[in-house]
């Protein structure tokens, strides 16, 4: 079913199920831009921002930051990307005892075994629950590190009943993890994904002068409270093309399966001839 949904609306079942663990999504918000990167001029998939002709992390001063779906379509590559939520109500679940753990360390031993890149967004929340564990990514020099927002909070109204960022705060917000990211060392970018996806204009102006670029993704893996492995796997190899930008997670409580699921993933991948890489090699 969630192969047949649209991306926003997957994506508005997964969050509603990270926040509450139940209850129907509400409806879904306007559409934020988005501009594909291609080899061919960039397909406009929702209203857009003004595409921008710089590198990634090396947007003009003043300039709304790029936002990416995908890479180009005319390679046998594809980007792995792991959420790394953590929110203040599931921090409170983790003190009250009633999560064991949001960090899948089987994950990371599958990537790890099998010499996987990838790149981890990861909120500074997480970073601070689990130092060790974001030492070991950052460590690793087949992954790379991105920013996720410190809290999990939305950066526009209406994002699925996340609590909202002050228009105010939202530059602090993504500068704060840079700082709380930094020290952690290893392959660290200018790469930042916005909670929920969701973002308009004035969030991408707020984030304009940190020199980030904006990733969204066209591959939703409905990992979150999924059932089995199984819907992951085809989630994820029913829309995966070249150049995707596959978006999955490490939050062992809300995302249970992903270990389960990544090697019929990947083998799936070597059947399509597609090889997975980091953000940073796809969109170079």
């Amino acid at each position: 079913m969630l192969a047949r949904m649209s991306l926003r609306g997957r994506l508005c079942v997964l969050l509603v199920l990270t926040l509450s663990g139940c209850g129907a999504a509400p409806p879904a918000p306007p559409a934020p831009p988005a501009v594909g990167v291609s080899q061919s001029p960039p397909v406009v998939e929702r209203t857009p921002a003004p595409v921008q002709s710089v590198q990634p992390g090396t947007s003009r001063s003043g300039a709304l930051p790029p936002v990416v779906q995908h890479g180009p379509r005319g390679v046998t590559k594809v980007a792995l990307t792991f959420d790394a939520d953590m929110t203040d109500a599931m921090a409170a679940r983790l003190r009250r005892g009633e999560v064991s753990s949001y960090a899948n360390l089987r994950l990371l031993d599958l990537l790890e075994k099998r010499r996987i890149p990838a790149t981890f967004f990861v909120t500074g929340q997480w970073a601070e629950q689990y130092p060790e564990v974001t030492r070991r990514i950052a460590g690793n020099p087949l992954f790379e590190v991105a920013n996720h927002s410190y809290e999990h909070a939305a950066f526009t109204g209406d994002c699925y009943d996340l609590p909202r960022l002050a228009p105010g705060a939202m530059t602090e917000d993504v500068a704060k993890t840079f700082r709380a990211l930094e020290p952690f060392g290893g392959r660290q970018t200018r790469y930042f994904r916005f909670p929920g996806l969701c973002h308009d204009r004035a969030a991408l102006r707020a984030l304009s002068a940190l020199g980030v670029t904006v990733i969204d993704g066209d591959v939703v893996s409905g990992d979150p409270f999924a059932r089995g492995p199984k819907p992951v796997v085809n989630a994820v190899l029913s829309q995966v093309r070249p150049g995707s930008i596959v978006i999955m997670h490490v939050t062992e409580a809300n995302a249970r399966y992903t270990d389960d699921a990544l090697p019929a993933i990947l083998a799936g991948l070597r059947r399509e001839g597609l090889t997975p890489v980091t953000l940073s090699e796809l969109l170079g």
